[in-house]
This record gives C-alpha cells, sequence and structure tokens, in this order.
C-alpha cells in the first residue's frame, strides 16, 4: 500500500481498485431487459456480459427504481368475503386445495387479519 502513495506523490498515474467485471450497461439497455422486458438484475447482468453489483450502480445512478425482491402474497388480490365464505362452507383446508393456497400460507393469512396487520 505504501508503493501507491509514493507514486501518487510523484506523478506517476495510479490503478486503484478492482478492474470493471465487463462494460457498464447503458441506461436503455436497462431500460429495456430491466423495465420494459421484467428481468431480473441476475439476468440483465448475465445477458450485458457484467456483474450485479454493476448493474446495480447503474440503476442507481441512472435513477431507475430497483423493484422489491420480495414478492408479495396473493391473498392480498382475493375477495375476502368470498375466502371467508368458502372457509365457511367447506373449512381451511379444502379451501386452501381448490384455491390452490398451501394450507400454512392461508391460516398464517387468517391469523393476520385477526390481529389487524394485512
Amino acid at each position: 500500500m505504501g508503493r501507491i502513495k509514493y507514486q501518487e506523490a510523484a506523478g506517476i498515474e495510479v490503478k486503484r481498485g478492482r478492474p470493471p467485471a465487463g462494460p457498464a450497461p447503458s441506461k436503455a439497455d436497462l431500460v429495456k431487459l430491466y423495465v420494459q422486458e421484467g428481468h431480473s438484475v441476475r439476468d440483465v447482468a448475465a445477458a450485458l456480459g457484467c456483474s450485479k453489483d454493476m448493474v446495480h450502480r447503474r440503476l442507481k445512478e441512472f435513477g431507475i427504481k430497483a423493484r422489491p425482491s420480495a414478492k408479495r402474497s396473493r391473498l392480498r388480490k382475493l375477495d375476502q368475503g368470498k375466502l371467508f365464505a368458502a372457509i365457511a362452507e367447506k373449512g381451511i383446508d379444502r379451501t386452501a386445495a381448490d384455491w390452490d393456497i398451501p394450507m400454512r400460507t392461508l391460516t398464517e393469512y387468517l391469523a393476520r387479519l385477526r390481529k389487524g396487520t394485512s
């Protein structure tokens, strides 16, 4: 580390940090792949031949808002009235099977509704 300071003091250009892991993606590429086509950051990085960190940096640099990584539950979109009617008629286990929802997910969702947090 000491050599770099002496080289800088002598006016010699010094390379710092790691070399880039590929070309920096352009804004047009990011908008096309990430925003319009909806690919993930990893997919965009693989397609453009750079690192996912580079894609994140460029998204921030261009002011493109990153999508959240957590997926929202499909249960939030369901009509609660129909859900409760189905549970009253068939029971929780049969409703979960009919609506293609894991039993545990449905019971945890109902518990959150009872507490008042959804």
